[in-house]
């Protein structure tokens, strides 16, 4: 892929990147608060079968039939009819290198529920539209298109019901970082957006009312809410309770919010692309090498309360060890070529899964570029070739 990059790089003008720019703002008339990267990622192969063959090893755990089993105590608010699978699986892999100057994906974190899979669309297209990006390379996987893609998605979101009957539910979504994503969503299904304010309940029945006040029944939820956003917002006035139960069907049911997360971490080291990783309550002593480890709280999001500086005495200070990890760090390397010096990556692999005796399948996938001590926004202020990104692999 050495070639596609150089095409590209050489190609490359910050004339070109501001029309990039335009195009993804003007789509929506909306301008996301997180920086979009000047480039998206070129994945050789060789990369790209280590990173198949590391989700389908840890999906070798996620379907396990005692899974549910082992992850009981990571639920830590339970919403009814609770199905045997989630549909949206994500698995975040940083690019390492080996002493031998391969390309090897390490896990940082594994998810069951949904980020960007609208989004990453449009941002494809947006690169190939503006910038030298070959058509034998694709963001897709299982022989999608950009058409099919969100087909499968309509039929997964939406199935055989009326789009108004369902809705992408949030907390305050049009404040939410993502909200591009909700708009896309929205767009190309036709559902609704909606606050976990506006969902109202009549009996065991949700309704919302539309833009005419039209009182409209809610069939389906895809389920959007971060819960540890929930917990911090004691302003919010609900009539909509998530413990109770009603006549809807959840898409991406929220109690594998909990069990396919940070949760999971430990049960999966024994494959070769996850790091060493255990729950702080269960160690009977610290690994000896705590400079390599990080502290992770089991219930949080975009890398807050992560501390990347671990000592006796910090661990020894946390109040709820049951509620941490402490996972080996994961050296990225910078392999990314930008106009000045390397940048490092991070890819996030877009998953689905219909539940039954089937597996977790590729779609999609989403990357970061990073030039900071960590991959999220804070840690990459005032830096050029950083941010969102979509990688684009071989074709078989």
């Amino acid at each position: 892929m050495s070639e596609i990059r150089s095409a590209y790089n050489k190609a490359f003008t910050p004339e070109k990147y501001e029309a990039f720019l335009k195009d993804i703002y003007e789509t929506y008339s909306h301008q996301p608060k997180f920086r979009i990267a000047e480039s998206p990622l070129f994945i050789p192969n060789d990369l790209k079968q280590r990173l198949i063959e590391a989700c389908d090893e840890i999906s070798d755990v996620i379907v396990r039939p005692d899974f549910m089993e082992i992850t009981e105590k990571a639920i830590e608010l339970r919403v009814p009819n609770e199905p045997n699978h989630s549909l949206f699986v994500q698995m975040d892999f940083g690019i390492t290198k080996n002493a031998d100057g391969d390309l090897i994906p390490k896990l940082i974190e594994v998810q069951g529920f949904p980020s960007l899979y609208f989004f990453q669309d449009l941002l494809a297209k947006a690169y190939r539209k503006n910038f030298v990006v070959p058509e034998n390379v694709s963001s897709y996987f299982g022989g999608l298109n950009a058409d099919s893609y969100i087909e499968l998605l309509r039929e997964k979101i939406v199935g055989n019901a009326n789009p108004k009957s369902v809705i992408l539910l949030e907390v305050d979504p049009i404040q939410q970082t993502t909200y591009i994503d909700f708009l896309a969503a929205e767009e190309k299904l036709g559902i609704k957006v909606l606050c976990v304010t506006d969902l109202k309940v009549d009996g065991k029945n949700l309704y919302y009312f539309d833009n005419e006040g039209a009182r409209i029944k809610v069939e389906r939820i895809f389920h959007r809410v971060i819960f540890d956003e929930l917990d911090q917002r004691d302003d919010l006035k609900m009539e909509f309770d998530f413990t109770k139960e009603y006549n809807v069907e959840w898409v991406g049911h929220p109690n594998w919010f909990f069990r396919i997360s940070k949760y999971t971490m430990p049960f999966l080291s024994d494959s070769q692309y996850v790091p060493k990783c255990y729950f702080l309550n269960e160690l009977e002593k610290y690994p000896e090498d705590l400079e390599n480890y990080v502290l992770k709280p089991l219930y949080s999001f975009a890398g807050m309360g992560v501390q990347l500086n671990v000592t006796k005495e910090i661990l020894d200070e946390v109040e709820k060890p049951q509620n941490y990890i402490l996972q080996e760090k994961v050296e990225y390397a910078a392999v990314v070529e930008s106009p000045s010096d390397p940048v490092k990556c991070e890819i996030r692999m877009l998953m689905l899964w219909d539940g039954g005796d089937t597996r977790p399948y590729l779609v999609n996938n989403l990357a970061r570029l990073s030039r900071g001590e960590m991959v999220g926004v804070r840690f990459n202020k005032d830096k050029d070739w950083v941010g969102g990104s979509v990688g684009f692999f071989e074709m078989d």
